[in-house]
């Protein structure tokens, strides 16, 4: 756990190094605010991060592999390509080279994406499955130690900066150092047990006498996985040629994909074992199948179909309330009359200090009531504190209320973040961990981003009625919840065949 909880320092402290940093360096650079909001577009790699996610399954490194192993080894890596992102950006000037500033930043979200990806398959194999609900402990020490490395680590760069009159260069110096130091919670963990190679390895051999004797069916897959790839990656970099409904058409595909994989099984099964003509073709379209696609068709095979929609389904929508709420919440708070000092005192450090304790101590509630209970119980609350936010909207700028409400709100979120997070790592097959969290936490961002985009349009179509739209973010949760219900005996049966 205390591995966990370093390894989610190192997952928030990079957002500070792109993030607030940036922000702060390029506003005193003089640069306007069209050109500082275009570097924001790089945290879109997180939103896509599943598309290079089996690699981090399947590939070893060479060299450093060996020695710290599949995990650990992918951690440190990216880890020392975020530190060299840093110093990077400590010799150039933005003003001069702003692209090259750029590519320096997208470098370090493209490193800190695929670091998160490893250390969220390190926590999910670290739990024994025989105790899988012991999974919201390490979500609760992974949801504290992100806020600590992002808020509690990421304000000392502001204070240097002002105590020592320091220039942002000198300050992306000391945050290359700091996360040097941060990367030694790589040596005091313990790579987690796996079978791995063994699972792939069955994969492969099935794979290739397959397509051998099926070459097109074969190439046909192949395309489409290409093609929903190549859609997700027109959506993040040519925003201004393609509108968000390539999401949609992107996600159809996948679904499209993961059916064909599932009817494939058949065509593994059926396949006769008699020696099949090999050639180099077909070993390279099934590593590239088996590593890309295999993951996938585990999930639709192992769940079933109609159970595997409706899992995607429920992480589509559990957090779509929240974050509804949270995009129009600071336009909420300045519409109201609270000002930007109060904004940044309650909305940003109290939410940093109760969401670390809050995690601790919903983890353990989730831990003594079950995942599922858990679940059930942080939705309810989770929408039931949004009723705080149309009180609020009734009373007006009232300080006691705004603390009541940001510390109620940050409890709940919490304790909905822990479950969430224990209830898909549970969902994972250990062969697939990184592939499997990374495509069900990427259905859940785009739910977040993509949906709560129209947030701006629910409040203007309801009149800027602040009371109507809290409350319906409160309703968002019900249907969610409801698919949980009915699938509960279903889940209980997959979490206890993983044990």
């Amino acid at each position: 756990m205390l591995s966990i909880f370093l390894f989610g320092i190192a997952s928030g402290f990079p957002w500070v190094m792109i993030g607030s940093v940036m922000s702060a360096w390029l506003k005193d650079a003089g640069l306007t605010r069209s050109a500082i909001g275009y570097f924001s577009a790089v945290f879109a790699v997180y939103s896509v991060n599943f598309l290079w996610s089996p690699l981090l399954d399947r590939v070893r490194l060479p060299f450093i592999g060996k020695g710290l192993g599949q995990r650990r080894s992918w951690i440190f890596s990216m880890q020392m390509l975020i530190c060299l992102g840093c110093f990077g950006l400590s010799v150039v000037d933005p003003t001069q080279t702003l692209t090259l500033a750029g590519l320096l930043a997208l470098g370090i979200a493209l490193s800190s994406a695929t670091q998160d990806m490893a250390i969220d398959a390190y926590r999910i194999e670290s739990v024994d499955p025989e105790h899988s609900e012991r999974q919201s402990t390490a979500a609760a020490m992974a949801t504290s130690g992100w806020w600590t490395g992002y808020a509690g680590l990421g304000a000392i760069p502001f204070f240097v900066a002002d105590i020592s009159g320091w220039a942002w260069p000198d300050i992306y110096q000391v945050l290359a150092a700091m996360m040097l130091l941060i990367s030694l919670g790589v040596w005091i963990a313990t790579e987690p047990p796996s079978y791995r190679e063994q699972q792939y390895g069955q994969a492969q051999a099935h794979y290739l006498k397959a397509i051998a004797g099926q070459g097109h069916r074969a190439a046909l897959l192949l395309l489409a996985l290409s093609l929903a790839i190549a859609l997700c990656f027109f959506q993040v970099f040519g925003p201004q040629l393609f509108t968000q409904q390539l999401y949609v058409i992107a996600a159809v595909v996948l679904l499209l994909l993961g059916f064909t994989l599932h009817s494939m099984g058949k065509l593994l099964r059926a396949t006769p074992a008699e020696e099949i003509n090999i050639r180099p073709a077909h070993r390279i379209i099934t590593w590239l199948l088996v590593s890309l696609g295999e993951p996938l068709r585990d999930f639709f095979s192992r769940n079933g179909m109609r159970l595997a929609l409706g899992l995607l389904t429920f992480v589509l929508l559990f957090k779509l309330g929240e974050a509804i709420l949270g995009r129009m919440s600071i336009v909420f708070y300045k519409e109201i009359g609270f000002s930007n000092a109060d904004i940044g005192t309650y909305s940003k450090l109290l939410t940093w200090g109760v969401t670390v304790v809050a995690s601790a101590i919903s983890g353990l509630i989730t831990l003594r009531i079950g995942i599922i209970k858990g679940l059930f119980l942080g939705g309810l609350v989770m929408a039931a504190s949004n009723l705080l936010f149309a009180l609020m909207a009734s009373v007006g700028p009232s300080k006691p209320l705004l603390f009541v409400t940001i510390v109620v709100d940050g409890f709940t979120a919490a304790w909905g973040t822990v479950a969430f997070m224990a209830f898909i790592s549970v969902l994972c097959n250990r062969a697939f961990t990184a592939s499997q969290y990374a495509l069900l936490a990427s259905v859940a961002t785009f739910g977040r981003t993509t949906l709560g985009a129209y947030s701006g349009v629910l409040v203007d179509g309801l009149g800027g009625n602040w009371q109507w739209f809290f409350t319906l973010t409160a309703l968002m949760v019900l249907p969610s919840l409801g698919l949980l219900y009915l699938m509960r005996d279903k889940i209980r049966a997959i979490a206890g065949e993983r044990a």
